[in-house]
Parts: structure tokens; C-alpha cells; sequence
């Protein structure tokens, strides 16, 4: 008897169990689907929270001014494709202060604002400034607007790409030795043999002269496809400046046009030892380029 009643009160027990791990089972689901949705909602409001405090900070940047303005403008353009910071730095591109439209003009090229690109050319212009010119170039070159090269051209030449003239404070900017320094240092010289130049260029580097910045213009051109940058260098290629000469070369070498070969060999001749190298270089590599071409057949 004893032995039934045992195997009864089991059965009776698993019968229990098993209409209760069900139950169970529920609870626990019901319960960690309840935490998760406790952490998703919490990370949110954190992360909204951080946003708003993000934009806060930002925003009291923007309307300080000084370097804290300045800094809080160029620091728009890690943010891209987000409307609110792309207008917040069109709206900088028309400051009183130029270094704070120099900041925006950065900035817009770097967070790839390509609607920006008519407005960036419109304060080109007209715009005198060293520091705001060579940023707005720079950032349209770097939205694929090609308007961008005109800047360096004029630089290089002293005159416009298209043939008209210069505006005259554009002229004066030019021409003003101390202004064009501060383009060159705002291009960061740009001039990759320079470190290889030894003394000699870092002096000249430092002198109150616009050849530093003229080869630095010299040396963007490389990349402009116009056939008049082209032409404008193998002029350059001549200039009285040797620093101007060597990056005249370099980025003939670079464009890849086999054509200019005739018009360069006189480099080889040169009395600089940095012209007469780049000149060699660039006249081997462009053979090469030339050799590499494949060979029409007459039909």
C-alpha cells in the first residue's frame, strides 16, 4: 500500500510540474523581454540626452567668438550629411570675422556639402582675404567643383584662368608678400619634394616672398584636368624662382602628358641641383608614359 501511495503522490506531482513549467517558462520571457526593452528605452534617452548636450556645447561655441568661435565653426565639418550643420556653417561662411569664414568654408568642404559648393564660389568672388580665399578653393576642390583651381592659377599667373582681370584688391592680395605668406602657411605648402630639399628650401620657406606660395599653387594645379594649368606650368617651369621651377616640374610630371617633354628639357641644364633632378625625373617618367601608350595602326 505504502509503495502505491508513493507512485500515486508522484504521479500526481509531475502532473503538477509539467502544467507549471509552462507558466513558468512565460514569466521568465515576459521578464528579461521587459528588461530589454528598460535598457533600449534608457540607451535612448541617454543617447538623446548626450545629443542634446552635444548640440548645446556646440551651439555656445558658435556663439562665442574669438578662437572659440572660430573652433566651434571648423569642427562642423566632422558631421555629415545633417542639414543643421550644414547650415550653421553656411551661415558662418558669411561672418564679419574672416577667420571664421575661412573655418566655414573648411568645414563645408569636409563634411562633403556639395549643395554648398554656388555659395562657397559666390564669396570667392569677391572675397580679398588670403586665409578665406584658399580655404573656399580648397573646399570646392574638394566637392568636385573645379571652380576651385581658379584660385591657384591666379596665384601661379597673377591672372584669371578665364582671361578677364583680377579685381584690384585681389591684385593687391597677390602681390603682398606678407598676405601671400599667410596662403601659403593656410595651404600647409602642400609641397611634397620640400622635405627633401634640404636647408636651402626650408630658407626659403621662411622668407617674406610669394615664391613658397607660388609653388604651392603650382603644385595643386597637378591634378587641375584644364589644358591652361597645363600650359601655365610649363611656363612656370621657367620662372625666375627655383622653388617655383621644381614645383612647376613636379606636377608636369604628375599631369602624365608626354607632350611637354621638348618644352622642359632645358631643366636639365639648370643651375639648381633640385631643379636639374626633378627635371630628369620627370622627363624619364614621362617617356615612359609615352612608351606606354598603345600604338594606333593606320586603317
Amino acid at each position: 500500500m505504502k509503495s502505491v501511495f508513493v507512485k500515486g503522490i508522484s504521479s500526481k506531482m509531475t502532473k503538477i510540474d509539467i502544467v507549471q513549467r509552462p507558466k513558468r517558462a512565460e514569466k521568465h520571457a515576459f521578464f528579461f523581454v521587459f528588461m530589454a526593452f528598460c535598457v533600449a528605452f534608457s540607451s535612448q534617452i541617454f543617447a538623446q540626452n548626450s545629443t542634446d548636450k552635444a548640440w548645446s556645447v556646440l551651439q555656445s561655441g558658435l556663439n562665442a567668438s574669438g578662437d572659440d568661435k572660430v573652433t566651434a565653426v571648423r569642427v562642423l565639418g566632422l558631421i555629415e550629411k545633417d542639414p543643421k550643420a550644414t547650415e550653421l556653417a553656411l551661415t558662418a561662411l558669411h561672418d564679419q570675422n574672416s577667420d571664421v569664414r575661412a573655418a566655414a568654408a573648411d568645414a563645408l568642404g569636409q563634411m562633403q556639402a556639395k549643395s554648398a559648393a554656388p555659395q562657397i564660389e559666390a564669396v570667392l568672388k569677391s572675397e580679398t582675404d588670403v586665409g578665406v580665399v584658399v580655404a573656399g578653393a580648397r573646399a570646392l576642390i574638394n566637392l568636385g567643383d573645379l571652380f576651385g583651381y581658379n584660385v591657384y592659377y591666379a596665384v601661379l599667373t597673377g591672372e584669371k584662368k578665364s582671361g578677364g582681370a583680377l579685381l584690384e584688391d585681389q591684385k593687391k592680395m597677390l602681390k603682398d608678400p606678407k598676405k601671400m605668406a599667410q596662403f601659403g602657411f593656410e595651404q600647409g605648402i602642400g609641397f611634397i619634394p620640400f622635405a627633401g630639399l634640404g636647408l636651402g628650401a626650408f630658407k626659403a620657406l621662411t622668407k617674406d616672398d610669394t615664391s613658397p606660395v607660388r609653388a604651392a599653387a603650382a603644385r595643386v594645379l597637378a591634378k587641375d584636368p584644364d589644358p591652361k594649368s597645363g600650359e601655365a606650368l610649363v611656363q612656370a617651369a621657367s620662372d625666375k624662382s627655383w622653388l617655383v621651377r621644381t614645383a612647376a616640374l613636379d606636377s608636369l610630371s604628375h599631369r602624365g602628358d608626354p607632350s611637354v617633354i621638348s618644352k622642359i628639357e632645358s631643366s636639365l641644364d639648370d643651375e639648381k641641383s633640385a631643379v636639374r633632378y626633378t627635371g630628369a625625373a620627370a622627363i624619364v617618367h614621362l617617356t615612359d608614359v609615352q612608351s606606354q601608350k598603345p600604338v594606333r595602326k593606320p586603317k
